[in-house]
């Protein structure tokens, strides 16, 4: 019945796109998405993306290669949230599917594994969703991912935390036992310690955990002054929920990635106030681009218009690793995999997300994601300071 599932929502994706190819020139990119599963809202929101910018470019006439205007089809697979089956579903796109090109799955975790199969076929692959060192240090020449390493979370998060509260000395962490939420936890325990910080507590959680009051009463018991959590959206309603009811309490809370997300303030109401995370995008920021957006302003506009919300973090690196692509085929004038890989090498992409570039690793290196707070049931910016829509608060709800 999965199975049969998976084939069906791989079918609907491709709608749009056969109705183009009998007509004309495509490029075929493929998409293994958890659109079932426990990473399915994760997976809607990149698919949202990516469709938003493939609607954009189809509009427009194309992406531009030469004297042809290649029109986008986009190809999914539902690999129903698990890794195993993204990597079987990747190959399946470049062999049978014969893609162009890849976007990755979502998370760290998909996306290191599937790059093994990327890399095997010489296919290029965008990560939309992988910032952890382990998946870029494979030395590895196509994979290349729009958001910055972990400690660009940590690092800035630690500075604001350790400044306006400096009585802060004991640190306790609860991290999914998953790749990036994982690496995140690792980074925080670093920065942690490079100021001088006490990690009193770090546990791990097992991948689909529902009850979380036995790791929360352990780490209750240690008495922190900053507490961090990492996973995901449904992780980390959860965890805030479970936490009020067994008075966890302490004088700062980062939970990463959910507060980023609106259905995660909607889930946890009051109790989302002075919570603290960290995202590589939000609507606030102001970038003029020179990709088919033209702006951050007129990406959320249009996303505004499209799905009648405002878009995360998730939403928009689906549409970043659209214009990413785009701008290395049309500065190579060439769907050539070795010209569009050089492109990709170069960076320099202006896009509404930020200025892209790349480690030689593969992995973004050229912005300052900003630092959230929720104050008032909204989203404030507190850091970079040129972005900044609020200042930090101390204290938690109750």
């Amino acid at each position: 019945m999965k199975l049969l599932l998976g084939n069906l929502l791989m079918a609907i994706g491709l709608v749009g796109g056969l109705s183009v190819a009998q007509a004309q020139d495509v490029l075929k990119i493929g998409a293994p998405l958890p659109v079932t599963g426990a990473l399915s809202p994760e997976g809607t929101k990149l698919k949202q993306g990516y469709e938003l910018w493939q609607q954009q470019v189809n509009d427009a006439g194309g992406i531009k290669v030469g004297d042809k205007q290649l029109k986008v089809e986009l190809r999914y697979y539902d690999y129903q949230s698990q890794t195993p089956r993204a990597v079987q579903l990747a190959e399946k796109l470049i062999t049978d599917d014969k893609v162009d090109f890849l976007f990755s799955p979502f998370g760290s975790g998909a996306a290191k594994a599937t790059s093994a199969v990327a890399e095997k076929y010489g296919v290029p692959m965008i990560a939309s969703s992988a910032s952890s060192a382990e998946v870029f240090n494979q030395g590895y020449q196509n994979l290349y991912g729009v958001y910055t390493d972990n400690s660009t979370f940590s690092e800035p998060l630690a500075d604001v935390i350790t400044s306006k509260i400096p009585d802060v000395k004991r640190v306790a962490i609860l991290a999914r036992n998953d790749l990036y939420p994982l690496s995140l936890a690792n980074e925080f325990e670093k920065s942690a310690k490079k100021r001088g910080l006490e990690v009193v507590f770090f546990e791990k959680y097992a991948i689909g955990t529902l009850d979380h009051s036995s790791a929360l009463t352990q780490l209750r018991a240690t008495n922190p002054d900053w507490i961090v959590v990492t996973g995901y959206i449904n992780d980390l309603i959860t965890v805030r929920k479970q936490a009020a009811e067994l008075r966890v309490t302490g004088k700062a809370l980062t939970l990463i990635n959910g507060p980023a997300y609106q259905e995660w303030i909607n889930a946890v109401g009051p109790l989302a106030e002075n919570v603290t995370t960290a995202s590589w995008f939000h609507p606030v920021v102001k970038y003029q681009s020179e990709d088919v957006f033209g702006s951050s302003a007129k990406f959320v506009e249009l996303f505004r218009a499209k799905y009648n919300g405002d878009p995360d973090f998730t939403q928009a690196s689906g549409s970043a690793v659209g214009v990413v692509l785009q701008l290395a085929i049309e500065r190579a004038g060439s769907t050539d995999r070795d010209a569009v890989r050089a492109e990709l090498k170069k960076g320099g992409f202006k896009t509404f997300f930020g200025p892209i570039s790349f480690a030689p690793s593969g992995i973004a290196n050229s912005y300052v994601p900003p630092v959230l707070q929720l104050q008032g049931g909204k989203v404030q910016v507190i850091y970079p300071a040129e972005i900044a829509t609020g200042e930090f608060k101390a204290g938690l709800a109750q």
